[in-house]
Order: structure tokens, then sequence, then C-alpha cells
């Protein structure tokens, strides 16, 4: 029996870079395998996948590991070494690395597996500089088509958004995906938003779609910021168009627009929440300065009590093109501060809308002092 490191280790091998994942593959009856390896676990469905000490391996496809690589999802992911460092790899795939383009390892790869054009669009935004090869965003946007497509376990789709969260240009994502005719049904909720105007032109010169991408891209590097930036206009999708360019109401629509999203791609509930604390709450705080003392005491507490506060102003200040967060961390740590008299504690809601309100009276103070 022959094992293989396969996939993308070898690509970041060949890349001169540390690689992040290692997936094996191996020749031979895959029940042999397990009897050389008992405490291997398939965790596979759809395709026989087995988890040994962290690491997946699969069998390999076809008459042999040259018939496998046909079978691989990129040409630059179509790569198999052997321990003894023989290489082997698709006809394309050297080329492809040279030349950085992301191309379908076959015709029928996209077809194979409609989860590939997420997993392409992933890649497109891991790897921004590299080019799309246009042979394969067809065969993308065919697949995508398909009602496998729209079958396909939630949890393979939101793995490639949640991969893509991490890229330095998470915004891309989108992007590939507009362009392969692949965010319905999954990102139904952006469907078309490349062509509703973002706002007016004195605030925005993008559509819904493109001020969300470029959103994401500022937020690169902070995975729930992205996330957040993701959801937060979701609702301008939903806007009459006879108010257009404007959208009285976005964030209440929004609000269900993010739930929605986050249900279908079963996201994590604490990412769901904070996604719809997003589109709920983005436009009072890119008004921040502007607020009353009671609406700004609300808003801090809110973000704060959903452990989301950096992401929340990094996302104020990329949607809104101000610096924001300061004097948010400011307010925040003199509301903290606040503590109720000994004879007011246990009072229940009474307790509660006393601290508000000397929390309220300690922002007017400062208001005060930084109006003088």
């Amino acid at each position: 029996m022959q094992y293989y490191l396969v996939g993308g280790a070898v690509r970041d091998l060949l890349l001169g870079r540390p690689p992040r994942e290692c997936d094996y593959a191996f020749s031979g009856d895959v029940l042999r395998f397990v009897q050389a390896n008992p405490k291997a676990r398939k965790v596979g469905r759809s395709v026989q996948v087995f988890l040994l000490g962290g690491q997946e391996f699969m069998p390999l496809r076809g008459a042999g590991v040259a018939e496998d690589l046909l079978w691989r999802d990129l040409t630059v992911n179509a790569l198999a070494l052997e321990a003894s460092g023989r290489l082997h790899l698709h006809p394309l795939a050297l080329a492809d690395l040279r030349d950085c383009v992301l191309r379908a390892a076959s015709d029928h790869a996209m077809e194979d597996d409609p989860a590939r054009v997420f997993r392409l669009a992933r890649f497109a935004a891991m790897l921004p500089d590299w080019t799309l090869d246009p042979d394969t965003l067809f065969l993308a946007q065919k697949a995508a088509a398909t009602e496998r497509a729209a079958r396909l376990p939630a949890e393979r789709v939101c793995r490639e958004l949640f991969k893509a969260l991490h890229t330095p240009k998470p915004g891309r994502f989108l992007e590939v995906l507009q362009i392969c005719a692949a965010l319905s049904p999954w990102f139904a909720e952006l469907e078309g938003a490349d062509a509703i105007p973002a706002g007016p032109l004195a605030y925005h010169r993008h559509s819904v779609l493109g001020h969300t991408v470029e959103v994401m891209n500022r937020l690169a590097g902070d995975p729930l910021a992205v996330w957040m930036a993701l959801c937060h206009d979701l609702g301008k999708t939903g806007t009459e168009a006879d108010i257009l360019p404007h959208h009285y109401g976005h964030e209440q629509r929004g609000v269900a627009a993010a739930e929605a999203l986050s249900r279908r791609l079963g996201m994590p509930r604490r990412w769901r929440e904070i996604g719809m604390l997003a589109a709920r709450l983005h436009m009072q705080g890119g008004k921040y300065a502007g607020l009353r003392p009671g609406t700004r005491c609300d808003l801090l507490c809110s973000v704060h009590a959903a452990r989301a506060h950096d992401a929340f102003w990094r996302l104020a200040e990329a949607d809104s093109g101000q610096k924001l967060q300061p004097r948010a961390d400011e307010d925040l740590r003199r509301i903290l501060a606040v503590r109720l008299p000994k004879d007011w504690r246990g009072k229940g809601v009474e307790a509660g809308v006393r601290l508000r309100a000397l929390r309220c009276q300690a922002l007017t103070r400062q208001s005060g002092s930084v109006s003088k």
C-alpha cells in the first residue's frame, strides 16, 4: 500500500509556503487500509474519508495516482508526493502554479461536485492576485445551476465561507460567486445586489454588492468583522425600487435577512446573532458622534453584551470612513465603571432602569466636557 501527501499541502510546498493542512491518499483496498490502521475512523458520507491522527486519508480514485489527479478540483491542487520524494502532478499543474492561474482539473470537475464552485471562490479570495481561467468560470456557472448545487449539505458551503472569511481578500469570494451566477440559493439575499445602488452618490459610489465586497476587503484579517460586513447591508436588496437610491428602514429588513442567511448556512448561533446585530446597529455606529446619550448607552451595551465591541467598531469605521472607535472605547470604559448604590441593588427591573440612567448621566457629563 502506497501513501501520498496530496492537494494543498504539496501546492504550498512548491510555492515555498508552510502547509496549513496535510491530507493523504492511499493506493489499494479500503479494507486493507482499515486493517492496517484500526484507529482510523470513517467521517465521509458521499465519499470515503478516514480520520487518523487528526489527518484525512482517502483512497485513490481510478486506476492509479495519475487518474486520481484528473478527478481533483483544480490543477494546482492535483499533486501527489510520495514519501520517497517522487512527485506526481497534473499535466497543467506546474504551468498554472508558475502563471498563478486557477483552472479546473477536468471538464467534469465542477459537475462532479458542485461544492467546488464555492471552493473556487474561496481560493480566489485566498490568492487574490491569481487569475481565473475563463473556461473554469463557465464550468462553475453550469454546475451552480444544477439541482445538486441547491441540495448540497449546508455544512459544506458554510465551511468554504468560513475559510473565505480568513483570507486576504474575503470580498472576492462574493465577486466570484456573482460571476458564476452562484449566489442563489445559498446567498440568495445578495442575488441582484450588483444592480442596486448602495445609496445616494454623495455617500456611495458602488452597488450594494460592490460596497459589501469593499467593506469586507477593508476588514481582512478579522473574520468576525468580515462576517458582520457581509451581513450589514443585506436589507438593502429588499428596498422598493421607487425610493432608490435611498434605503429607508433597511436595518430592520437586514435583521431578518441576516437571520435567514445564517440559518440556511447553519452558522453557529453566536455568529448568527452578531450578523443580525451588525444589520440592526451599523447605521447607529456610523452616526455615533451625533447620538443622544441614551442611544449611545444602549448601543454600547448591546455590542458589549454580544462580545463584539472591537469587531463592530472596525465595521463601523470601514463602512463610514470615520474614526469612531477611540470615543466608543472611552465611552464604554466610562459606563462600565458606573456602579449602583447599595440600596438599589437587587431590585430587578427597577435596578436596571436606574443603572441605565446613571450610565446616561456619565455620558452626558463626558459630552459636556468634550464640548467645553
